[in-house]
């Protein structure tokens, strides 16, 4: 396939951000840059990013620089790979920013597919997921456990649609991600789900490639605490989003989509009164089922109060995330506001299942779990129902106004 000439005069800066690596980086950069060399179509460099090393690794990195031309060191006086990705991909030149681990745990014959659409301009960030359909990797279970259960949290917590936040093969277009770096607040192993999770709020394009990843147990990272920091920042980023400071100004916008055929027979992507109403219905269903599930397990070892609270605020989650996405179809809506609205929406629905629920015990002083679940069953279909009413009138109105011109 011929490369365009958009693409053939693309540069491409590629980041290895290391701590104490003096065993692994010459390895890692004569690997490298053999690979480009010999493989890689676009004009690139290696950006060696020495992260506050305190054995010899700065002196490695800078003989490698004079060993070959286009080697470079970026050397930093604190420690953080977040701070590291920040600082040099901030002040990277080229068209295009990549950062790899150092051990080259992931294939590099990935690296094409992930800068590629970049440098086209279809994407706005590239990943390489261990997770994707046609990945293979070679880890213990501990990690994949760890690996599985973070992205999976990710993706309840957020909605994210990514499949692998942390691993070690990302890109960027320069032009995209400088905005971004200003707005993600960490410096440490939380930096990439924060950028991923910012990037996808603001309407960004993430292009996922499936990679062949083997682990190097040589590892730096602290399982325990970085899990910590972690939930700490997915709590942060939900907050932000939910305040409406997690939008990033001058950020790239893409034109709407629009028919190449001039003869195009358009549909409408919002759906009107019934579309919605059919949609809430399943998403509904969905969640009520859910709900009773989960009451019941909860059940077993809270009071009546505790396990319907448990249950709804769980189910919840994946409730409003899913009728702003495919009922109301108002994704931007991300002020906090909106999110007020909803809180109250639900504070609503959670106070008329509880009193049903505290009206059976107060009729009958010991009723049977299957009635407690058929009057939570009711009370919940009742309660679906004012919950549509007011998050079509009230909480997405400005929406439904637009839907209905």
């Amino acid at each position: 396939m011929a490369v365009s000439t958009a693409q053939a005069t693309g540069t491409v800066d590629i980041m290895i951000p290391v701590y104490n690596e003096e065993r692994a980086l010459p390895g890692c950069v004569e690997v490298l840059h053999e690979f480009l060399s010999e493989q890689f179509p676009f004009d690139w460099s290696i950006v060696v990013v020495d992260n506050a090393s305190t054995d010899t690794t700065l002196a490695v990195a800078q003989d490698l620089a004079g060993k070959y031309e286009r080697v470079r060191v970026h050397h930093l006086d604190r420690k953080g790979r977040g701070l590291a990705l920040r600082e040099s991909w901030g002040a990277s030149e080229a068209a295009v920013v990549v950062y790899m681990d150092v051990d080259l745990s992931t294939g590099l014959d990935g690296l094409l597919p992930l800068v590629a659409p970049l440098l086209n301009g279809h994407s706005d960030l590239a990943i390489g997921s261990r997770l994707a359909p046609g990945s293979r990797t070679v880890r213990g279970p501990r990690r994949e456990l760890v690996s599985r259960a973070y992205n999976a949290l990710i993706r309840l917590t957020h909605g994210a649609k990514f499949s692998d936040a942390q691993c070690g093969f990302k890109a960027a277009r320069t032009e995209v991600v400088r905005p971004l770096l200003g707005q993600a607040r960490d410096e440490a192993w939380f930096f990439d789900t924060e950028l991923l999770l910012l990037a996808e709020h603001n309407g960004l394009r993430v292009h996922e490639v499936p990679v062949d990843w083997v682990e190097d147990v040589d590892s730096r990272v602290d399982v325990v605490s970085t899990a910590i920091d972690d939930i700490k920042g997915l709590i942060r980023v939900a907050r932000a989003k939910a305040n409406g400071t997690a939008l990033v100004n001058g950020l790239p916008r893409r034109p709407q989509p629009r028919a190449i055929h001039p003869d195009a027979v358009l549909s409408r992507s919002e759906g009107g009164l019934s579309w919605q109403m059919l949609s809430f219905a399943v998403i509904g269903v969905i969640s009520t089922l859910a709900n009773l599930a989960l009451y019941g397990v909860f059940r077993l070892w809270w009071p009546v109060l505790g396990a319907n609270l448990a249950a709804l605020v769980i189910t919840t989650l994946f409730n409003t995330e899913a009728n702003r996405r495919f009922t109301f179809t108002a994704r931007n809506t991300t002020r906090g506001k909106t999110h007020l609205q909803g809180f109250v929406v639900f504070g609503l629905y959670y106070a008329f299942t509880s009193a049903a629920l505290l009206l059976l015990h107060a009729v009958s002083a010991n009723p049977s779990r299957a009635l407690e679940l058929v009057v939570l069953l009711g009370s919940s279909a009742l309660g679906t129902a004012g919950r549509f009413f007011l998050l079509r009138s009230w909480v997405f109105r400005r929406d439904n106004r637009k839907d209905q011109a």
